[in-house]
């Protein structure tokens, strides 16, 4: 995994990504609604507000969009 993203930082750098900004785009290359992560992050309300970004992402909903993601917890704190 480290040579991946070795090479993925020397060639497609990302620069400094916000948490919102990073799942916005999470969710458009996978095709992934709103509706689809209710249940894994929180309601219908809470997953709206966190999309529209109104609402940061907690630790335990960083955690769980990892999983669906399959991507660092990190990645949305």
């Amino acid at each position: 995994m480290t040579l991946i993203e070795d090479y993925e930082g020397k060639h497609y750098p990302m620069g400094d990504v916000t948490p919102h900004a990073a799942l916005l785009h999470l969710m458009e290359y996978s095709g992934t609604s709103q509706a689809d992560l209710v249940g894994s992050i929180g309601s219908q309300e809470v997953v709206c507000e966190i999309v529209n970004g109104k609402r940061s992402i907690d630790p335990i909903q960083a955690k769980a969009l990892g999983e669906y993601f399959q991507v660092s917890a990190s990645l949305f704190l």
